[in-house]
């Protein structure tokens, strides 16, 4: 360092001085503050509304966004944290390129969630409890409970610097939005598409409603069950038909067998250890009596094809009524024979197969169990099963089945089986009436729809959404529940007409009484609105009976798929009649065409079968068109064990400890954490440490850096202003280099966000500044900066940090949004002279490579200088010579192989000529010289070296460097021991300086006691020890008792003993 720095008294900061160590909690709360003070968020938004282009205010280019609704009666967690600083940094992102982002939040506030926690609350545990209460009062609850946590969700939202309008959000629950899914049900309505279906549906007994197949996809667990193998014996012959199941309680609800019509089918005589008896299955799976271990016990007596089977009768195995014909075989072409016999039982009441073909063949229908999932009195009072749950009726089935002599074969069977996706029942499939959307007519155009998306994953487009369309199944809409937006159908008691109303306009017109301009659309008001019977449609050739309401309500998926167009209130809000966003123009007037397609979305990966697939199944039924452009899939967040995160485990993280108190880590660090984590389309295994040393690691770097520039720009009072602007070309080769590594990094880090790859964005900004800007440039820069006397050197490293610092702000400012607003604020609010720069970083451009400024062989040469040092001291390490130690000399050798092979060696040979070359180009081999502390480097095409030379090869820009090899003079004389003592002496003053925390200006002397060797190093290097020290000089023995602030410490300096002192002056 310099020995003068600055006067008494002297001005010192331009810029504002700051902490070595900041609190960054503190540093973010502060910028929250002037957030809001400021309108920061408001602003950035309006001021890309309102961009003055050739004087005339023009709407600027819009990128939209939908929010994908949370329900706030729980509290955020680490999950919901992820998809918010996602969304966070790609709308910041846009914002920045010049894009209108509008952002407004979003609450589901329907459905099962909501009931469910509200029934827990009340201590109820039925719909019949439910009634019993009071449907009106228990909607209140409902609708209390949504917002519970409304305070800890916008809380997490603005502190982990997520900027959503959260003043004007769109509410499912209330009427303007319910109107617009009315809307959408009568446009669905029109079409045919909405229909009402006795089937079977997933039902949950618990809830007693039934689920979408789309709620279904979201529930399953891996379970056991048991795996039985049951006789049907045949009426009029001397066998059984042989059937498996792993739903026992469904027998039941047995109708008939089903085969397959060509495939082959066995009868069986088996003997042996067994009793003789026969038996009919597939032949292909006769291997289920191998398994039985009866290989060799059996013998196959008479072939057959199903088609045979057809019509044959067998014996019930319960004594249950069957309304219609039953129990007898028939043939059905999905009968598979991957597993079980080839004999499939079928009980129409719960499964949608079985149901399908019973109606086909006139078959009879029984369903002993009623809505609660628990058999009912027509199940043989015998059995003493009436009431019970019939997934607890398993065991004593099989005991009855066992004890008549139809059971074959008992195993247990692991397989994935559905749960109720939020109470975490087991389902069943019962058949039921139901409203349903036609989705598999529309399936065509679903698949079309998603060929328009672009999918993050890619994977995910054919994969796991794709697949999904592709067996798609009609839409089970309707819900026998009470906290919903109402199905907007009313039937006539008298002639049976159905109308569908599409919105309270019509409702108020067609009602036998007034509808009040307040009225609530809820159960249990609009059950009691009657509307006159009109015929469809109000055509007025009703039969003028009453018309009243069905019960249901809506999937609460339909809510949010509505979204697009609902948080709008279309099509009845004002301006709706306006044109849409042609060629993606932006417009100054606000909705659903102003704002339809999205351009982004994003969630978790269970939103394949969840919103994402509601947006768009609504938006293909109504408009044929995909509601979104792009969509990244997030992966779940995981605890450190790679287990996810639940209450009941008790592993979920407290976000508090992560936003406040002592030690937290801030927002910064948890959303560069996620960011760098990994893809984030893949789960993460979140920790607390780990938060803390991306924060370690990334910020602190950065901090660092910028904390080096303030200081040392204000001593120096460097003005970028006064300065003015350099040419980049007329500076350093080392200024140039660190240039042209920015605009490199900035067209690598646009292009990986452009593609969703935050990760690798981040991390590439993270080298960046570790180890390019602060480990390289900034280290290798210090003594430019500390020299006393202004020069065009020192003026260009200043500028070049500057504009660097600059720059990586707003590079990471949608990224660590907190910390590159201070840091902006105090480098651009100190010296520009234009308002909006001074206020926010977030107001700035994103920045764009300037091409000019890229020099790919510069990049490349340091890239060989960083190589070349890596060997050196690979080269140092293994002759066990530290760093410090300086040595006489390098020598690099480039002359590839002596006997060329062909010509692409001779290429090869002449491409590591030419990394020499450029080195020496570019003046590059000084660096060279001071990172390997050796007096000299020489590049040679043939260097042989001697005893003294340690050899290393060289590893070049990722390859074998060809005929590349670096050559240690591992000798030394007098002079360079002695020179590498007194660094090491330099080092640990500087510690000692570090541990005093002293200031980077402050003046010191030094003592030191050793013996003649440290004496006579002292003195032939005192010049260069008080230079590196800030040290006004430098003298032997113990400092004087006398001698204010002295701080001493005894060290070992390779065999030597050292007595060190500093005295602050």
């Amino acid at each position: 360092m310099p020995k003068e720095w600055l006067k008494e008294g002297e001005e010192r900061a331009r810029f504002r001085s700051e902490e070595q160590r900041p609190n960054f909690v503190r540093l973010e709360e502060a910028v929250l503050n002037r957030w809001e003070k400021d309108r920061t968020f408001e602003q950035s938004v309006e001021r890309r509304r309102c961009e003055r282009l050739n004087g005339e205010e023009e709407g600027c280019e819009k990128f939209v966004f939908v929010e994908g609704p949370p329900t706030a009666n729980g509290l955020p967690h680490p999950g919901h944290i992820l998809t918010r600083v996602v969304k966070d940094l790609v709308l910041r992102y846009k914002t920045m390129q010049g894009f209108l982002v509008e952002r407004k939040a979003g609450w589901d506030t329907h459905g099962l969630p909501v009931e469910i926690e509200v029934e827990k609350e009340l201590g109820l545990n039925s719909k019949r409890e439910i009634e019993e209460f009071g449907i009106e009062e228990f909607n209140r609850k409902c609708k209390d409970s949504v917002f519970r946590y409304e305070r800890e969700w916008v809380s997490a939202t603005k502190r982990v610097g997520f900027w959503l309008d959260m003043n004007s959000p769109y509410i499912t629950f209330e009427n303007a939005y319910i109107e617009s899914v009315w809307w959408s049900l009568k446009e669905i309505w029109k079409k045919g598409l909405l229909y009402r279906g006795h089937k079977v549906v997933p039902y949950c007994p618990r809830c007693e409603t039934t689920l979408s197949s789309h709620e279904v996809a979201q529930g399953y667990k891996e379970v056991e069950d048991p795996s039985i193998f049951v006789r049907f014996r045949l009426k009029h012959e001397d066998a059984s038909l042989l059937a498996w199941t792993t739903t026992p309680w469904t027998l039941f609800g047995n109708v008939a067998l089903a085969v397959h019509p060509e495939h082959t089918y066995a009868k069986v005589r088996l003997k042996g250890s067994r009793k003789e008896e026969i038996l009919i299955l597939a032949e292909a799976r006769l291997e289920a009596l191998e398994l039985e271990g009866l290989e060799g016990e059996y013998e196959v007596t008479e072939r057959l094809k199903g088609s045979d089977l057809e019509g044959k009768e067998y014996e019930p195995l319960f004594e249950v009524s069957v309304e219609g014909e039953a129990h007898k075989v028939v043939t059905a072409d999905f009968v598979s024979l991957e597993e079980g016999t080839g004999v499939v039982h079928i009980a129409p009441a719960f499964g949608a197969d079985d149901y399908e073909v019973c109606k086909q063949k006139g078959l009879g229908f029984s369903q002993p169990v009623n809505s609660k999932g628990r058999f009912t009195s027509e199940v043989p009072s015998w059995l003493r099963l009436e009431g019970a749950f019939v997934k607890d009726a398993d065991r004593r089935i099989i005991e009855v089945l066992e004890q008549r002599g139809v059971l074959f074969k008992e195993s247990a069977y692991l397989h994935s089986y559905p749960f109720c996706w939020r109470c975490g029942s087991p389902l069943l499939y019962y058949a039921r009436e139901s409203w349903f959307v036609g989705m598999r007519s529309l399936r065509d155009r679903l698949l079309a729809n998603n060929e328009k998306i672009n999918w993050f994953p890619a994977h995910l487009k054919h994969g796991r959404f794709g697949n999904f369309l592709e067996s798609i199944e009609d839409w089970a809409l309707s819900r026998e529940r009470f906290w919903g937006t109402p199905l907007n159908i009313w039937v006539c008691e008298k002639c049976g007409t159905e109308c569908c109303v599409g919105s309270v306009a019509e409702l108020r017109e067609r009602a036998t009484s007034s509808v009040p301009s307040n009225f609530d659309l809820h159960r249990p008001g609009i059950d009691e609105v009657v509307l006159k019977c009109e015929g469809e449609g109000g055509a007025g050739e009703g039969c003028g009976g009453e018309m009243r309401r069905v019960k249901d309500v809506i999937d609460c998926w339909y809510d949010s798929g509505s979204a697009p167009f609902a948080q709008w209130h279309y099509p009845f809000a004002e301006g709706e009649e306006k044109e849409g966003r042609e060629g993606k123009e932006g417009r100054e007037g606000k909705g659903f065409k102003q704002n339809f397609p999205a351009d982004f979305i994003t969630e978790a990966i269970d939103q394949t079968r969840g919103w994402f697939y509601s947006l768009l199944a609504v938006s293909t039924a109504i408009f044929d068109a995909p509601p979104y452009l792009n969509v990244l899939s997030l992966g779940h967040i995981l605890d450190e064990k790679g287990v996810k995160m639940s209450k009941s485990k008790g592993n979920v993280v407290d976000l508090n400890s992560i936003f406040t108190g002592e030690g937290a880590a801030g927002a910064d660090a948890l959303r560069w954490y996620l960011y760098t984590a990994g893809p984030l389309w893949d789960d993460i295994r979140f920790s607390e440490p780990a938060v803390k040393e991306r924060q370690k690691k990334f910020l602190n770097t950065l901090w660092n850096s910028y904390f080096f520039f303030v200081t040392y720009a204000s001593i120096d009072e460097f003005n970028p202003a006064e300065t003015g602007k350099i040419p980049v070309g007329k500076r350093s080769a080392l200024d140039r280099w660190v240039v042209s590594r920015l605009n490199s990094l900035t067209q690598e880090v646009v292009g990986a966000i452009e593609r969703f790859e935050i990760h690798t964005a981040a991390r590439k900004i993270e080298e960046f500044v570790v180890a390019d800007l602060s480990n390289w440039f900034i280290r290798r820069s210090r003594r430019r900066f500390w020299v006393p006397e202004e020069n065009f050197d020192k003026d260009c490293a200043y500028l070049t940090l500057y504009e660097v610092l600059v720059s990586l702000c707003k590079l990471l400012a949608p990224f660590v949004p907190f910390v590159t607003e201070h840091i902006y604020q105090n480098l651009v609010g100190a010296v520009s002279e234009e308002e909006e720069e001074r206020e926010s970083v977030h107001f700035c451009d994103y920045p764009s490579a300037d091409e000019s400024l890229v020099d790919a062989e510069l990049e490349d040469s340091m890239s060989t200088v960083s190589k070349l040092v890596e060997a050196g001291r690979r080269a140092r390490s293994d002759a066990g010579i530290k760093i410090r130690q300086p040595l006489n000399e390098v020598v690099v050798v480039c002359s590839g192989e002596k006997q060329e092979r062909n010509k692409q060696e001779r290429n090869k040979e002449r491409q590591g000529q030419a990394r020499g070359e450029s080195v020496v180009k570019f003046g590059l081999e000084e660096v060279v010289r001071e990172e390997l502390n050796v007096r000299e480097v020489r590049f040679e095409e043939v260097f042989d070296g001697g005893k003294e030379y340690k050899k290393v090869e060289v590893e070049v820009n990722g390859e074998d460097g060809v005929g590349t090899s670096l050559f240690l003079d591992t000798s030394l004389d007098k002079n360079l021991l002695e020179e590498g003592l007194v660094r090491d002496l330099v080092r640990r003053v500087q510690g000692m300086r570090k541990e005093l925390d002293l200031e980077y200006t402050a003046r010191i002397k030094i003592s030191f006691v050793g013996d003649e060797e440290v004496k006579e190093a002292v003195k032939n290097f005192s010049d260069y020890i008080c230079e590196e020290t800030l040290a006004v000089g430098i003298e032997e023995g113990k400092p004087s008792a006398s001698s204010s602030a002295i701080y001493e410490k005894r060290w070992k300096i390779g065999k030597k003993q050292v007595l060190l002192g500093i005295i602050r002056t």
